[in-house]
């Protein structure tokens, strides 16, 4: 299975590779779809004072993260137009225009809320089934400025729609994230964090049997629970607490990841 985010590529793609890319990039939508699904079904369950309630990200309110989740369905819009139409289209205007769009959007009311996060999410499925096969191959570049191929943006927006549902803190929990996102999310972060400047730390999932050695040196910590939950872990959404732990010593604090 091709993992996600990978680097970007640069060669001139052959049929055949459009043709993969299509598909994984087919894979990944469906993923997008049933992850929007049950985020609309929390948001419509909100309490109408819930949405101005602090949520798990350290000053925002429930409300920015419904905000951001639906500016960056619309951002992810114009990366699907660009890779549609061969232009380099702009995720944001401008990383001030992003901060303002989810300060301006946080204090609407839940049905203002709910109807916003439907409707992006609905421009972008449509746009992304506008895409014909050889343009998923095609590359976008990131508001941070980086490139990368179109077939990962619909990864790109379920990490958004799977990790900000349980920021919301509304019931959603890193149990809930489906296993081929909790698998290849436990690769991706564990290889992001191979080599960090932290001591060496060797994880085993013992659901899936998958292995990773994060930090520096040889391990002198093994670590062991489900994948879901070391994920949880090494994404900042948990503390790590029911993590089974040989030798039984703190855990070491990780750095953050973008």
């Amino acid at each position: 299975m091709t993992d996600p985010i990978t680097e970007p590529i640069t060669e001139p793609q052959s049929s055949a590779a459009s043709t993969a890319a299509s598909a994984t990039a087919a894979r990944y939508l469906a993923l997008v779809e049933e992850g929007t699904r049950h985020l609309l079904h929390t948001v419509a369950e909100l309490a109408p004072e819930a949405v101005a309630e602090p949520s798990a990200l350290p000053g925002w309110t429930r409300g920015h993260v419904l905000a951001h989740l639906a500016r960056n369905a619309d951002s992810l819009v114009n990366l699907l137009d660009g890779a549609r139409t061969g232009t380099d289209i702009p995720q944001y205007p401008s990383e001030e225009a992003r901060d303002r769009g989810i300060e301006e959007g946080a204090p609407r009311p839940a049905e203002v809320q709910l109807a916003d996060l439907r409707a992006s999410g609905g421009r972008f499925a449509a746009a992304a089934a506008l895409l014909p096969a050889a343009a998923w191959a095609a590359e976008v570049r990131h508001r941070s400025g980086y490139r990368f191929p179109a077939r990962e943006i619909p990864w790109r927006r379920l990490m958004e729609v799977e990790y900000h549902h349980v920021d919301l803190d509304a019931g959603y929990t890193p149990a809930h994230w489906p296993a081929e996102f909790a698998s290849a999310e436990f690769r991706r972060l564990a290889g992001k964090l191979s080599g960090a400047d932290l001591p060496a730390v060797e994880l085993f999932a013992d659901d899936t049997a998958e292995r990773a050695v994060i930090g520096t040196g040889a391990p002198a910590l093994a670590v062991e629970g489900p994948v879901r939950a070391l994920l949880a872990w090494l994404s900042g959404r948990a503390d790590g607490d029911g993590l089974r732990r040989t030798p039984d010593t703190p855990l070491p604090t990780l750095p953050p990841l973008g």
